[in-house]
């Protein structure tokens, strides 16, 4: 009798664990519940998680869309400026052209008379050119005779051989039109930057590395140039610093802005400050490709050099 109780007992026991048991297998409180809870959840968590992207994205083409109006307004009033600043040329020019001081001299009709008087040689050097040209001499009278005028066209090839033959280092062409030139064709200018758009021409991409405020005007002088291309991506780095690549093309656009910006530029000028360094920044940069695969790598912040990466 004693092990039938035992028995029942553990039966019992089994039985009640078994009960216990089965609550796992309700639809209502037991795993199979558990598991839709845990599922329910993760869709809310992937669902907030979505709406926080997209409300990030919307924030970030909202940013995009402020800066290129911005950068557009500042092309707008840079192209302002440049009306405003060739209508000043044009009334500087009128107005030097129409003082009282300009109009014509008429010493001129009595220098004959000073001719007569040869004990006062040095007057008569002090008259103008042309009157001399009037003395019958073979030699003056061949020197002022007319000379051939060259055309544009003629003057624009003659600017593009002397720029071939700089960049490839071959001797320039004689020029023999051009005698009254200051400096040899070779430094000239205009040579030189002609030479850094050929080597701009030869190149594929370019890092550039400044502060975001120096991009933005770079990029808005460059951004009505037809070969030039916003970059796909800035990438913000560290101290308000941003870094991006341009393509040899718009590196072409930006060095030619760079050139009219510094030639109409006011000296002492912000403009002409940034012109001239970011320009002669990036000459020194193409001037130093050896072509040896190296990375070219323009920047614009002396405080931290030149490393080759952050």
């Amino acid at each position: 009798m004693r092990s039938k109780d035992a028995f029942d007992k553990v039966a019992g026991e089994l039985q009640a664990i078994g009960q216990q048991l089965g609550i796992l297998t309700d639809p209502t409180i037991g795993l199979a519940a558990l598991h839709g809870e845990h599922g329910q959840g993760r869709l809310k968590i992937q669902e907030a998680v979505l709406t926080g992207v997209t409300g990030l994205r919307e924030e970030n083409r909202e940013l995009r869309r402020r800066q290129d109006k911005m950068i557009g307004d500042l092309s707008d009033t840079r192209a302002e400026l440049r009306k405003l600043l060739d209508l000043a040329d044009s009334l500087r020019t009128f107005l030097a052209s129409s003082a009282p001081g300009r109009q014509p001299d008429p010493e001129p009709e009595e220098h004959p008379q000073s001719l007569a008087e040869p004990q006062e040689p040095a007057e008569q050097t002090a008259e103008p050119d042309s009157t001399i040209a009037t003395e019958p001499q073979g030699e003056t009278m061949d020197h002022t005779a007319p000379q051939p005028e060259t055309t544009g066209d003629d003057q624009e090839l003659t600017l593009k051989l002397a720029i071939e033959a700089a960049y490839r280092g071959t001797p320039i062409p004689a020029q023999p039109s051009d005698t009254h030139a200051p400096l040899p064709a070779a430094k000239r200018p205009e040579v030189t930057h002609g030479v850094l758009l050929l080597r701009a021409a030869g190149v594929a991409s370019v890092e550039v590395v400044a502060h975001r405020d120096t991009w933005e005007w770079l990029a808005g002088i460059a951004t009505d140039h037809a070969h030039f291309h916003a970059p796909p991506a800035v990438e913000d780095i560290k101290d308000g610093r941003v870094q991006t690549v341009l393509s040899g093309r718009s590196l072409i656009a930006l060095l030619i802005e760079l050139w009219n910006t510094r030639s109409a530029a006011a000296a002492l000028g912000a403009e002409w400050a940034l012109a001239s360094t970011a320009y002669d920044r990036i000459a020194n940069e193409l001037s130093a490709v050896t072509g040896a695969g190296e990375t070219i790598r323009i920047v614009l912040d002396d405080g931290t050099g030149h490393p080759a990466g952050d």
